[in-house]
This record gives C-alpha cells, structure tokens and sequence, in this order.
C-alpha cells in the first residue's frame, strides 16, 4: 500500500472505521507513523538525487552556452582580420553548440520540473507526517479509552450484584451478633463490679451505724465512756407507780 494510501486511511477515514479495520488501533497507528517516516526518507533520498541530476543538468548546460558563446567570438575576431571562411568555420562550430545547448536547456527544464514535484512531495510529506504524529495521541487515547469502556461494561454484566450483597448481609449479621455478644459480656462485667461496691459500702455504712449507736449510748449514759455502756444501763424516763 502506497504512503499517500495510508495518508487517506488515516487522515480521511472515520476513526470508527480505522478501529473496525484493526484488531490493535495503537500498533495500526504507529504503523502508518512508521511507514509514513520510511517514505518521507525514501522520497528524501530521492529528492537528493533528483537535485543532483538538476546540478548537473546545469552544469551541461552552461557549459553549451559557453562553447557557443567562445565560437561566435572567434567568427568575430576572424570577421575583423577579413578572414570570412575562418569566421564560418567557427559559425559551423557554434551552430553544433547551439544543438548542445537547446538540447540540455530542454533536459536541465525537464529535470528541474521533476525535481520541483518531488520536493513538493516531500514538503507535503513531512506536513503530512507531522500531522499525523499530532494525531496519534488522540486517535491512541480514544481508542484506550475505549478498551477501558468495554472493559468496565464486560465487568459490570459479570457482577453478580445478588450474590455479593447477600455476602455483605450475612457479614453484617454476624458483625451485630459479635456486638451483642460484647454488650453482654460488659454488662455482666459491670453487674459483678456493682455487687463488689455494694459489699464496701454496706460495710462502710454499717460502720457508721455502729459509731452513731456508741454516741448515742455515751449521751445518754452522761458521756461515759463508749466501751462502759451498755444498752442495760441506759437511764429511764419515766417513774414507776410505786415512787409516787
């Protein structure tokens, strides 16, 4: 397939139809770069050579022109010592250099046009090839992205939403009842600890009974000493029958 071929597929074509036609669109892509750049080297190579081919064209050319100039100079110089069949010898010399300079006038014009369109070639080339570099990271995104489309949409009907979310309510389950049994575990904990500070307190309270009994007995014994009173010798208010 010829580079302006490739140019056509992928500077005209749909993108669409680019991807279609290529089971990798990245690697079709640097494949037309890749080709693209052999030809713009190749159609260089060629340039070069067609310049030279021109070069020397002129060069031949010039060279006709010049012999034809140098003859007709000698008819004159002849003419002027009056040597008029000398003059037409070098006249017959300049006629043949004429021949030469018409004929490569005509080769060095038809080289030049030649060597004129094929460096148009190779400018178009190169602006061609430079925009189809421009190109490639957006035709090679797009077509990544792409991939990546299908990839999540093949993903997504693979998912079996049902199945992963009876999952997630199983787990949840037990994730509750591993809580509950942690609830109950420190409520258990707690009531013992309660039951451990009623003990102290109902003994700290008993102990303060115990000293509100003593003071009370002490008053009312006249301030004897706690340890000599006893709930026996407590005084009594109230007199007999018999005193009266």
């Amino acid at each position: 397939m010829g580079v302006f071929a490739r140019l056509g597929d992928l500077l005209k074509a749909n993108i669409n139809d680019i991807i279609d036609k290529a089971e990798d669109p990245e690697k079709m892509v640097k494949q037309i770069i890749a080709d693209m750049q052999k030809e713009l080297t190749r159609a260089t190579q060629n340039y070069g050579k067609a310049k030279a081919s021109e070069r020397l064209a002129e060069t031949k050319y010039k060279e006709a022109v010049s012999v034809s100039s140098n003859w007709e100079n000698k008819a004159r110089a002849a003419l002027a010592r009056g040597e008029q069949d000398l003059a037409k010898e070098a006249l017959s010399r300049k006629v043949k250099a004429d021949e030469e300079v018409a004929s490569y006038k005509e080769m060095f014009d038809s080289i030049s046009t030649q060597t004129d369109a094929i460096g148009d070639q190779v400018e178009l080339l190169k602006a061609k090839l430079e925009e189809a570099k421009s190109r490639q990271a957006m035709l090679i995104a797009r077509a990544q992205m792409a991939d990546t489309k299908k990839q999540l949409a093949q993903s997504q009907g693979n998912f079996d939403g049902k199945g992963a979310f009876e999952k997630l309510t199983r787990m949840e389950e037990k994730v509750q009842q591993k809580e509950a049994e942690a609830d109950a575990f420190t409520e258990i904990a707690g009531v013992q600890q309660d039951d451990l500070q009623q003990q102290f307190a109902q003994i700290e309270n008993d102990a303060k009974v115990d000293a509100e009994l003593q003071r009370l007995i002490a008053e009312m014994n006249g301030n004897a000493a706690p340890e000599e009173i006893t709930p026996e010798a407590a005084p009594v208010d109230n007199a007999s029958p018999d005193a009266e």
